[in-house]
């Protein structure tokens, strides 16, 4: 595969993880509907620095073990999307709540992205998702050596999740007036769907090559 393959497929990743609504979302909704789009997007870049630092430990991680147990991708796949599946269907079922009233204090570039780092940091979930994501992915994920494919691909993670936070952060902005906890749901619901379909295809093509 080539790097700008490799880019691409980090970049959607990079959203695909980035979209669940979850406590940085949550965080970064508020700031967005008290104080606009720039606190909003100060809130998003610590979550991608913790989406990055997650995506190269899972990714170098995978390499890794892929050196040791060569010959077991069709287990790793399996793995992965039972994972990719189970994590959706937790993200369908979880109901987050905007608080519209409550005070939301601005710290400045360095104090929100801060915040928003730790409390993604401190997410084991999210290591697991990347592992499970990056696992299933199986020969579209660099192979084991190829350090710099790994590499555009986590740029590609970067890359895919600002976009993500930009884009919520503007259209949270636009529509602040109009966000509720239904349309957290809905965003959710999507998310979680994304999830589970991912999970039954990676089923369905080993199904494939396996009786076809």
């Amino acid at each position: 595969m080539t790097f700008l393959e490799y880019a691409v497929i980090g970049y959607f990743v990079g959203i695909l993880t980035s979209a669940p609504v979850g406590p940085v979302n949550i965080m970064a909704i508020q700031h967005a509907v008290h104080s606009g789009f720039r606190q909003a997007v100060y809130v998003g870049l610590g979550a991608v620095m913790a989406d990055s630092i997650f995506a190269t430990a899972a990714l170098f991680g995978i390499s890794a073990v892929t050196n040791f147990i060569e010959g077991q991708f069709d287990l790793i796949e399996i793995v992965g999307g039972g994972l990719l599946i189970v994590f959706g269907i937790r993200i369908w079922n979880t109901h987050p709540h905007l608080d519209k009233e409550g005070n939301v204090r601005d710290h400045g570039f360095l104090g929100d992205a801060a915040a928003a780092f730790f409390m993604a940091i401190t997410n084991p979930g999210a290591v697991l998702a990347f592992i499970a994501i990056f696992g299933a992915l199986g020969d579209y994920r660099p192979e084991h050596g190829n350090h710099v494919g790994a590499l555009v691909m986590v740029t590609g993670v970067a890359g895919g999740a600002t976009s993500w936070w930009i884009l919520v952060s503007a259209a949270v902005s636009h529509f602040r007036a109009r966000i509720n906890d239904r349309w957290l749901d809905r965003a959710n619901h999507i998310a979680g769907v994304i999830l589970i379909a991912f999970g039954a295809l990676i089923y369905l093509n080993l199904a494939l090559d396996t009786f076809g």
